[in-house]
């Protein structure tokens, strides 16, 4: 046993059972998330059943079944229901109602043994309106302009390519009002600007006085058609409506411009739910979130993270290379560089929030607001860079990076031979030379590699954007049609944030819990697809130098 333990078998096994019991719980962890996740798009079935209440009153309730739990009966009849039976433990069954509007709750638990036998008609319609969440009923009539143009079995195939209808007139709507409307409302303040501008340089002379009063009637004018537009667009998605019957018997007419998406999942087959769940990931994806962010989709989220780790990136690659080559290659090796060297081990394990509070002291109001002094004294009072934005934030994340792409820079150097070093100097290259053509090459890999370690652990971080950047809601992209084009100091979104604000400060938790774990899942898959392309550039730049060695 004493030999056994001294060749050292031992601790390689319990190092190889220490590494397969972390692969088991990241797996579990990504397995929980993606079931979690990936259901909330399939189509759930919605139940109608009868409910005995405290009063004794029986009525009809419309929804889907969420969650179904165990609880003690005492606990329930402790709640005032008038539970007759000797078992310890019975169930009891969450239920999204929806027409939040009209009953005031979205969710409810209810105990099975006040509920009657569920059934699912094939003609209970659900509905996904743009405010107020979903909507359950049984489709009555189709409207226009209030008169009946279809009931009975023929509505809901004259709802159908009404809501086609609609929602294509509601993008046309959305797109001038973000896209056309917004440049020109970009141009009229790029005109007040400058002409701010020469006010302040006491270069606003008459004439320029009447060149931006025609520029701006300009603008006015285009927006005054891009208005008419707009109204003709509304009034005619205004035109539709449906009638649902509720639960309790009342008629609902609900305007298709409030209607994002209808579907009678009971009547769906197989092949149905699948195109509707490739839909609804794909909206989920793509499309802008509302409903205070439990509804819709996060793409301004996904933007804002890729373009932040991005910037990022391009920020901290070239600063840790610089420095690691520094203190490698030129300075001398003494207690100063030895101190620098610990300084920067020791910044790796900073709490990130003390990066958010530098980032926003110096950053922001030191840096942002000299910047806005200098050269946007025109806008002033109100802050250009003197405010958090992508730029700042991303500044933020290369300084909190920076040690590891340091660190691995320097590991990368280090293992280059000093024979080569050596070789090429006596072939008559410069330091600077073979530093370029022959050192940095050979630690490319470890670069890579400290870039790596540096987007994996960017964007995940959230504490410090939540001081320089990231917000609940930005209402334009940081990339846009509108010249400069790339706007460093606007506000974003990230979807670590998303996560924490639809998670913890959301008015509806239940609604939002699987927009969690979507949303979870979606930052796990863009770290590991960011992480991916580095490697296969890591490993391109590995083959590329084995073919020079062999060369």
């Amino acid at each position: 046993m004493r030999n056994w333990y001294k060749s050292g078998e031992p601790w390689v096994w319990t190092t190889a059972g220490a590494v397969a019991l972390s692969l088991i719980m990241v797996y579990a962890v990504v397995w929980l998330t993606a079931a979690r996740g990936l259901t909330h798009f399939w189509p759930k079935p919605v139940a109608e059943v009868t409910y005995q209440d405290r009063s004794g009153t029986r009525v009809r309730l419309i929804g889907e079944v969420r969650e179904k739990e165990e609880v003690s009966v005492v606990r329930l009849r402790e709640q005032g229901y008038d539970i007759e039976s000797e078992d310890v433990f019975s169930s009891r069954y969450l239920l999204k109602l929806g027409n939040k509007d009209l009953t005031g709750v979205d969710f409810r638990w209810y105990p099975a043994p006040m509920l009657g036998e569920f059934v699912y008609p094939e003609d209970v319609l659900a509905i996904e309106r743009r405010e107020w969440g979903n909507f359950y009923g049984h489709l009555k009539q189709v409207k226009e302009n209030g008169e009946v143009v279809a009931e009975g079995a023929a509505a809901w195939a004259e709802a159908e390519k009404r809501l086609a209808r609609s929602n294509a007139l509601f993008r046309q709507a959305l797109r001038i009002e973000k896209v056309d409307i917004g440049k020109i409302n970009y141009a009229l303040e790029k005109i007040r600007l400058n002409e701010r501008k020469l006010e302040l340089t006491d270069k606003l002379t008459d004439a320029a006085k009447a060149e931006f009063a025609r520029e701006r009637e300009a603008r006015e004018a285009d927006y005054l058609v891009l208005q008419g537009r707009l109204d003709k667009i509304r009034s005619d998605i205004e035109r539709d409506s449906v009638t649902v019957e509720t639960s309790d018997g009342q008629m609902v007419d609900i305007p298709f411009a409030k209607i994002a998406d209808m579907y009678m999942p009971n009547a769906m087959s197989v092949w149905q739910k699948m195109g509707f769940y490739v839909h609804k990931f794909w909206e989920f994806v793509t499309d802008d979130p509302r409903e205070a962010n439990t509804e819709g989709g996060i793409f301004p989220a996904i933007f804002g993270t890729v373009m932040m780790v991005l910037l990022m990136s391009v920020m901290v690659t070239p600063l840790g290379i610089m420095a690691a080559v520094y203190m490698r290659e030129y300075a001398k090796q003494g207690p100063m560089i030895r101190a620098i060297r610990i300084s920067v081990n020791n910044l790796a394990g900073v709490p990130s929030i003390v990066y958010g509070v530098f980032g926003l002291g110096f950053f922001v109001y030191v840096l942002g607001g000299s910047i806005d002094e200098l050269f946007f004294a025109e806008a002033l009072p109100a802050p250009t860079f003197g405010s958090p934005g992508i730029l700042w934030a991303s500044l933020t994340l290369a300084i909190l990076t920076l040690p590891v792409v340091i660190v691995a820079t320097e590991e990368g150097l280090s293992r280059v031979p000093r024979t080569i070093r050596e070789g090429s100097l006596a072939l008559g290259a410069t330091k600077a030379e073979t530093l370029w053509r022959t050192v940095l090459p050979m630690a490319s890999p470890a670069m890579m590699t400290g870039l790596i370690l540096a987007v994996a652990r960017a964007a995940g971080e959230v504490a410090p954007l939540m001081l320089v950047g990231v917000v609940k809601l930005a209402p334009s992209l940081p990339l846009d049609g509108n010249f400069p084009f790339l706007h460093l100091e606007r506000k974003f979104m990230h979807l670590g944030f998303h996560i924490y604000d639809v998670g913890f400060q959301s008015p509806n938790v239940e609604a939002a819990r699987p927009l969690v774990y979507a949303t979870a899942l979606l930052l796990v898959i863009i770290i590991v697809v960011l992480n991916l392309f580095a490697i296969r550039l890591r490993n391109r730049l590995r083959e590329r130098l084995r073919g020079l060695e062999g060369v």
